[in-house]
């Protein structure tokens, strides 16, 4: 087994040697909040707060203590594991930017749903992590803190919104998290940075599913939460807390992986932003879609072909509704001169769109998601690339103007958000890395409820 205090060693490992006493919760969260001042430099944290995080340590080491050892299987599957949440979140005692100067920045005196399940399930939160400007950009940087730089090249992004917390769990800081995923939030930093990430389906974490399944206009909720991790069984671990499954199917499930197979798998390059800019995959991630093929078939999974028709609404529908809510924030004038550039044009775009034509949007993408679904329904698994093209530098998409960083954007990323529209779990797995090192993976989309087998096929992409 791993030395528990490697920054290699998984949640998984961390917790048996957690609950065998061979390691403290307390020396855990020392570790981390060490390893989180040593990378400071890769912009990881928005803060750190040592005095909370070893307090709380130190009441999970009291209750594993006073557990008999035969019985510690039954305590909270997270119990004294250092993680993280993203700043966007409140997380009681620490700050919340939202990644933005326009608004306050205040010290939450709760928790809001994500982190008080992570929090009921023991984990222990050491800082908040960087993030985009209210989470709307899919590269993690902001005005108020330094970009959240990827460890396998810190000259480019981690990817975001989760951006913060893949370079966490990347860099050994912490060994899983549960991020947000509104349009790839979580498969983008998981694939730039060579982690899985599982955005689950609309609906099916208890704490997502308390906001609807449906805005007050209607349009389908884009954002869920899901696991990061390094393996795809701690996300299977992470998956299971955040649902609040103490008898852990997802994990039990992932240990059997070797045992699936037969799944009709549909490869796919084609994106619903194709028809208003061109969608080119470099040839690293076209191999690893290919080694992705390769290791699947192993397993015998029948692999096709996939050719799957859009339409031509797709961008700007999606564009519209994910931006539409900006303007009801209220910023007064001067909050509004504090906003990002990218944040300043969308909310002025968002102000331009009728009534009438943001309904016609709606519609849109409603009729967008039926299409799609319905189309991947005809496979088991859908098989994408993760993005098309490795990591941007730091200040790329800036340099572009907010019209060109968003079209980057989408062309890095042009498989991802059109899976939350359609409300479908997918995972991120990677597969391989670039002539520079860089990791390159793939996606796989599934159908309603499969986050489970999901999980089994990272396992088997992953050889773990």
């Amino acid at each position: 087994m791993t030395d528990p205090g490697a920054p290699e060693a998984t949640a998984l490992e961390l917790r048996e040697g957690l609950r065998r006493g061979d390691v403290s919760s307390s020396e855990l969260v020392r570790l981390s909040l060490e390893r989180a001042e040593q990378h400071l430099g890769l912009g990881a944290f928005t803060e750190l707060r040592p005095d909370l995080a070893l307090e709380h340590a130190d009441a999970a080491d009291r209750r594993i203590a006073s557990t008999r050892r035969d019985e510690r299987h039954a305590l909270p599957p997270l119990l004294g594991l250092p993680t993280a949440h993203k700043d966007l979140v409140r997380v009681h005692g620490f700050t919340t930017t939202h990644g933005s100067a326009a608004v306050p920045h205040v010290i939450a005196d709760r928790d809001d749903p994500i982190p008080a399940a992570v929090r009921a399930a023991g984990a222990i939160c050491i800082g908040k992590t960087q993030v985009p400007e209210f989470g709307i950009a899919g590269y993690s940087e902001n005005l108020i803190a330094q970009p959240a730089r990827n460890p396998h090249d810190p000259e480019r992004t981690s990817g975001g919104s989760s951006g913060g917390t893949a370079t966490a769990v990347a860099s050994g800081v912490i060994p899983a998290a549960i991020g947000s995923d509104g349009g790839g939030s979580i498969r983008i930093p998981a694939a730039a940075c060579g982690l899985v990430g599982l955005k689950p389906g609309r609906g099916t974490v208890p704490a997502d599913a308390l906001n609807g399944m449906v805005d007050e206009l209607g349009a389908p909720r884009l954002a869920v939460s899901g696991p990061l991790a390094r393996t795809a069984r701690d996300a299977a671990l992470f998956f299971d807390a955040a649902l609040g499954n103490t008898d852990e199917p997802a994990l039990r499930a992932v240990e059997r992986a070797h045992e699936l197979g037969g799944l009709r798998v549909g490869v796919s390059l084609d994106s619903p932003f194709a028809a208003q800019m061109p969608i080119l995959f470099d040839a690293a991630a076209t191999e690893a879609l290919g080694e992705a093929t390769l290791r699947l078939e192993s397993f015998g999974h029948r692999i096709e072909s996939a050719e799957i028709d859009y339409g031509t609404h797709y961008a700007e529908a999606f564009t519209t509704v994910w931006t539409h809510a900006l303007p009801r924030m209220g910023l007064d004038t001067d909050a509004e001169a504090r906003l990002g550039e990218l944040a300043q044009w969308f909310l002025h775009r968002a102000r331009s769109v009728a009534p009438q034509e943001l309904a016609l949007r709606v519609q849109q993408l409603n009729e967008f998601a039926r299409g799609a679904g319905s189309q991947w329904a005809a496979y088991d698994v859908v098989l994408t690339p993760a993005l098309a093209f490795d990591a941007p530098l730091i200040g790329e998409f800036w340099a572009l103007g907010p019209e060109g960083d968003y079209r980057l954007q989408c062309e890095w990323a042009p498989q991802t958000s059109m899976v939350n529209v359609a409300g479908l779990p997918a995972i991120a797995v990677p597969v391989s890395a670039d002539e520079r090192g860089l990791p390159r993976g793939v996606q796989l989309i599934g159908r309603k409820g499969s986050e489970t087998q999901l999980l089994q096929l990272a396992v088997q992409l992953l050889g773990e």
